[in-house]
């Protein structure tokens, strides 16, 4: 078991942002990091450091975080690779990462050196022409840990440091240059049911991130560390406790608010000009509703940070009181938008309840603009149109001892892939799920710490009939707030999206193994590649020596391969396997 040593005890118990002091640093016992025999090679030498503004605005050539901009639009403005010549796009070389399970980490990429986050623990640096391995970084799991989704979202860069969420709960500072640990931090408990899958969002010099568990019956929060110490900065809580702003929302008396839910899954947005970052959040725990009387603020929402303090400076609530496990977990896009007549400084989101919301910006509140379904939704009746609050029907809505049926299914009309925006086309693009509905009973649990705390006593997946298709990449005009296309895909669909200056698309996320691309105007497919497994990995476009590159993990696992499992299920035969294993594949034009 990786021993923990403690010195001094942080406690954030105040859910607005606890602050602690530099006595709260605690130090973990290193992992393995295993360099390439010999002389350190002259990329890494040479290695840029990423400073603050270059965060703000990286070269074209880039892929800094995990949306490569602050504002998470997944857009690379490299325009060598064209619907034109993209038929000629073949493998410049791959590498297979030694793991199973869901590959889903972006490839992030400075100047020429690749770091790749998979599976198990392990972050790979690689030369990014080549797949050269640099090095590659290791830490074992506890003993007596194994996470719900063993996965990893990437990687946050600052510095000459590459910063690692670890599965256990412990965030990683990595040396760059020799892939040895410059610090680690315990950010939470892992027996308590925390874990970490996202990558770290770093703004100014600190390390912002939140940790997963609400199934779990976790107390979900946001978190920000000193990038060169490690130190914890602030804490705060996305369930609030009693007293506190929003505590009114939560049923009175008892201690729900410690096993509340309102995980943080997905990894921010930040807008430097109100210098807010703005996160989404898990449902409730337990899931069901009439459990926990009340909206529940501040689950299924977004919530807008001040990063240097931690204080909540505004929250939209997608859908109060979840009770259809609506994890409401992607960031909005930061995107500015037309609307009767005058700019918007928008907040999209593509939300797993089935709608695709538009939202406004300010320095200290979230305002509603529209809101409308991109598939089929039928648990709401219609939005206010003042505050864009929901009016539900009771009928779709389970609980203890009840049983509805309702659409999306709980996966959601588009779950944690993050769509992707193209200031070229000015159309959003959507890999949604239709089509799939979810019976559900909930019953009441048993809290015990570590175990599943949610409440389910059945749980049916089922498909509208008469329905031809489930997976689809949409694309939607924000300023007229229509839909301009629908590509139909083979099976459902788990590809987060790439937008690109040469006019392209680029996602995966189908159980037939291929990454495609497609025409960003018209949705058609223009190319496709079969890799070893099937992509539900983030892709990403960079350049070196003047040559474009797309990059992406394939490796199939967690939410698709559960997916995958339902789908036999109503379907015997008709899904068959797709094999694990994952791979780093990198494209360019031959």
């Amino acid at each position: 078991m990786t021993k923990i040593l403690m010195r001094g005890v942080c406690v954030a118990a105040i859910a607005a942002a606890g602050m602690c002091g530099a006595s709260a640093q605690q130090m973990i016992e290193p992992a393995s990091a295993t360099p390439v025999p010999g002389p350190m090679p002259e990329i890494l030498r040479q290695y840029t450091a990423v400073t603050a503004a270059r965060l703000k605005n990286p070269e074209d050539g880039n892929w800094l975080m995990f949306r490569r901009t602050f504002d998470g639009w997944g857009y690379s403005p490299l325009g060598e690779i064209t619907p034109a010549n993209v038929s000629r796009l073949q493998p410049a070389w791959s590498f297979a990462t030694g793991q199973t399970e869901g590959h889903e980490a972006p490839p992030v990429v400075n100047n020429g050196v690749m770091f790749v986050a998979t599976p198990g623990n392990q972050l790979l640096a690689l030369e990014a022409r080549t797949g050269k391995v640099l090095w590659r970084y290791k830490r074992p799991f506890p003993e007596d840990m194994t996470p719900l989704h063993p996965t990893s979202r990437g990687v946050g860069l600052y510095g000459d440091k590459v910063y690692f969420a670890a599965a256990e709960a412990v965030l990683v500072a990595i040396d760059a240059r020799t892939g040895k640990e410059a610090w680690a931090a315990k950010v939470d408990d892992y027996k308590k049911g925390y874990y970490l899958s996202l990558a770290p969002l770093v703004i100014d010099g600190k390390v912002l991130l939140g940790a997963s568990g609400g199934e779990l019956g976790a107390r979900g929060f946001l978190a920000a560390f000193d990038a060169e110490t490690g130190r914890e900065l602030w804490r705060t809580y996305t369930v609030p406790a009693p007293g506190e702003p929003g505590s009114e929302t939560w049923p009175a008396g008892g201690d729900h608010y410690k096993r509340g839910g309102a995980s943080i899954w997905i990894t921010g947005t930040y807008d430097p000009e109100t210098n807010l970052t703005f996160w989404g959040t898990g449902n409730g725990g337990p899931w069901f509703g009439d459990q926990r009387p009340g909206d529940n603020l501040f689950t299924s929402s977004v919530v807008a940070f001040n990063p240097g303090t931690g204080q909540i400076k505004g929250h939209f609530q997608y859908h109060p009181n979840d009770s259809w496990d609506w994890d409401e977990v992607s960031p909005p896009l930061i995107v500015d938008y037309r609307r009767d007549g005058r700019t918007v400084k928008g907040l999209v989101n593509v939300a797993r309840n089935g709608y695709l919301w538009q939202l406004e910006r300010t320095h200290d509140k979230i305002n509603f603009v529209a809101g409308q379904p991109y598939v089929r939704q039928n648990v709401f009746k219609g939005l206010d149109p003042r505050t864009g609050r929901p009016d539900v029907d009771e009928t779709r809505k389970p609980g203890t001892n009840k049983t509805a049926e309702f659409c999306p299914s709980l996966w959601g009309g588009k779950n944690w892939p993050p769509a992707a925006y193209s200031p070229q086309t000015r159309m959003l693009y959507i890999p949604a799920n239709d089509n799939l509905c979810t019976q559900l009973t909930g019953e009441a649990p048993k809290y015990v710490q570590g175990e599943r705390f949610q409440g389910v006593a059945k749980n049916v997946l089922k498909m509208v009939a008469g329905a031809d298709h489930i997976g689809e990449l949409q694309a939607w005009n924000l300023d007229t707030g229509k839909k301009v296309w629908t590509t139909n895909m083979p099976s459902f669909n788990w590809g987060p999206v790439l937008a690109t200056g040469g006019g392209l698309l680029f996602a995966g996320g189908t159980n037939d193994r291929m990454f495609r691309a497609f025409d960003a105007r018209t949705g058609k497919i223009l190319w496709e590649f079969p890799t070893g497994s099937g992509v539900a990995g983030v892709p990403v476009s960079f350049q070196v020596d003047g040559k474009q590159y797309v990059a992406v993990q394939s490796g199939w696992g967690v939410d698709p391969a559960k997916m995958q499992t339902r789908m036999n299920l109503i379907f015997p035969g008709q899904y068959p396997d797709v094999p694990q294993g994952g791979t780093v594949w990198v494209f360019a034009v031959k």
